[in-house]
Parts: structure tokens; C-alpha cells; sequence
């Protein structure tokens, strides 16, 4: 289980996320405690976060997220972890999503502890009051006028991770006003029900309803039933007869081309067969004009034979 819980100071985070760290058996992560045990250590990115704090500046983002991705490394993280005060910014929630791509992890949900400011500088106004009157020591930090600064700088910097985190459909909401416990039963619920509907991880049917179809395996390995068909909704239907048109209208021009290289593969031998029948028509004309002038040259020779017998008759009778 990795989450990340956000809410504005005295929200509550700290009381929920310890009971879920002994629900879930994971541990709780918190990006100060995380910065001191690198620095303490000595690792690579806890020493150049060390440099980086004592000339007085501010660590930047990537080393706080190279120090995440060593904490997450360590054994106690395998069972998951709760990150609590971080990410504080959305250009700190990015890098935390890639580098967990990088891992081959994700988060499985984002708990928002959604609470009344106001009622919070009240709440915070009585607690102060009371341990006053019981003589115990206040935090410089635990008054009115800081928790309103601290407000101020959750509103600019932090708030905006709750519209990151609705986009990716990992965030569930909470009522962080409502009592401890049943905060903590509410954020119960909200995560059963990410197990069903979260990113990452694969669906599961609640156990009072039916197993769904599971899918033929990639492997071949076993065969199983197929889901029912889900019946097309109107928009999916007119994209589909869309589709179909602009299909039909490409077999056609295909056919159409094809054609057109038919009609011109048999052009040449059609012309070929023209010029060969042209030749053989003349041919054929030569011939017939010949005989003709045959016969007529016959017929004239006879005619001439004839006159002239006639003239020789006409000369012995005178």
C-alpha cells in the first residue's frame, strides 16, 4: 500500500497516518525525519544535502525526491509506505511520479483530509488556552498567528495537488472534521474501494457480487470465458458506421484504379490489333482493285474484237 496523505496543518495527518501505518503494516515517511537520517548517514544525496543546508538554502527537488527513492529502497518500505509532507508542490508531485515509473511502482491512492479552517484557529486557540492553564510549555509555533501563515503557504503551494491528483483518479476525500474515528472509517472505505476502481492495480469484484469473465491469457496458458458484449452507445455507433463509409469509400476508389490500369495495359495491344487489321484491309482492297481492272480490261478487249468483226462483215458485203 503507497499513499500520500495531503491536508493543511492540523488536519489530523499525523494521527491518521499512524494508525494506518499499523493497519497496513507499512511505514510513514516524512521528508524532515528523511532529510536528517541521509545527512546522518552519510549517503551521497544526504551529503550534498548537508552542503546545500548549511550555506542556508533551501533543498532542492531533486535531492529530496533521490532522498525518497533510497528511503523506499530499504527493506522495511517493501510492505509500502505513507508520505506524509510531501510532495508540497506539483512540479514535486511529477518528479515523484516518474521516479516511481522508474521503480516500476505507483501510488494506490491520495487521501485528502478535507477540514474548516476556521474551526481549525479555534481548535488551535482553546488547545493553546488549555495548556496554558494547566502550565505546560506551548510550541513557539503552536498559535493562531503561525498556523494561519502555515495556512497561507498550504493554500499556495499545496492545495493545488488536490486538482494534479483528481486528474489521475487516485484521490478519495474525507471529511477531516468529522471524529477521529470515524476519520479513520472513512478513509477505510476509501481505500476498499480504490482497490476495486485505482489505477495500478487490477480489478477485483467486491465478494458479494459475481466473478467477472476473466480474459484469455496473453501466454496461451489457459482459456477463459468472454465477458459479455457491451452494447454500442450512440456516439460509438455513428463512429463505427463512420468508419464503415470511409472504408467502402476506399475500396471503391482501389477498384476504380485498378481498372483504369486494366484499360490501359489493353491499349497497346488494341492499337496493335488496329494497325494489323488496317494492313490486312489493304490488302484485301489491292486484290479486289486489280481483279476488276482485269475484268474490265477483258471486257474492253472483247468489246474490240467484236467491232472489229463486225467491221470485216460490213467489207465483204461492199
Amino acid at each position: 500500500m503507497r499513499l500520500i496523505l495531503l491536508g493543511p496543518p492540523g488536519a489530523g495527518k499525523g494521527t491518521q497516518a499512524q494508525r494506518l501505518v499499523e493497519k497496513y503494516n507499512i511505514i510513514q515517511l516524512s521528508t524532515g525525519d528523511m532529510l536528517r537520517a541521509a545527512v546522518a548517514a552519510g549517503t551521497p544525496i544526504g551529503l550534498k544535502a548537508k552542503e546545500i543546508m548549511a550555506r542556508g538554502e533551501l533543498v532542492p527537488d531533486d535531492v529530496v525526491v533521490g532522498i525518497v527513492a533510497d528511503r523506499i529502497d530499504q527493506p522495511d518500505a517493501r510492505n509500502g509506505f505513507i508520505l506524509d509532507g510531501f510532495p508540497r508542490t506539483v512540479a514535486q508531485a511529477e518528479a515523484l511520479e516518474r521516479m516511481l515509473e522508474r521503480k516500476g511502482m505507483t501510488l494506490d491512492a491520495v487521501v485528502e483530509l478535507r477540514v474548516d479552517e476556521g474551526i481549525l484557529l479555534d481548535r488551535v486557540q482553546r488547545r493553546v488556552a488549555q495548556m496554558q492553564a494547566r502550565g505546560d510549555a506551548v510550541r513557539a509555533d503552536d498559535n493562531p498567528e503561525a498556523l494561519k501563515k502555515r495556512l497561507d503557504a498550504y493554500r499556495a503551494q499545496t492545495a493545488p495537488l488536490v486538482d494534479f491528483y483528481a486528474g489521475t483518479k487516485l484521490l478519495r476525500t474525507v471529511d477531516g472534521m468529522a471524529p477521529i474515528e470515524e476519520v479513520t472509517s472513512a478513509i477505510g472505505r476509501a481505500l476498499a474501494e480504490g482497490a476495486f476502481r485505482g489505477p495500478g492495480r487490477a480489478a477485483e469484484a467486491p465478494p458479494s457480487r459475481a466473478k467477472a469473465p476473466a480474459r484469455k491469457a496473453k501466454a496461451g496458458a489457459r482459456t477463459a470465458k468472454k465477458a459479455p458484449a457491451r452494447k454500442a452507445t450512440p456516439a460509438e455507433a455513428a463512429a463505427k458506421a463512420t468508419g464503415a463509409r470511409a472504408k467502402a469509400a476506399k475500396k471503391g476508389r482501389s477498384a476504380a484504379k485498378s481498372a483504369s490500369r486494366k484499360v490501359a495495359s489493353k491499349a497497346p495491344t488494341a492499337k496493335k490489333a488496329a494497325r494489323t487489321a488496317a494492313r490486312k484491309g489493304g490488302v484485301k482492297g489491292a486484290k479486289r482493285g486489280g481483279k476488276g481492272a482485269v475484268k474490265a480490261a477483258a471486257k474492253r478487249a472483247a468489246k474490240g474484237r467484236k467491232s472489229a468483226k463486225s467491221r470485216q462483215k460490213t467489207a465483204r458485203r461492199g
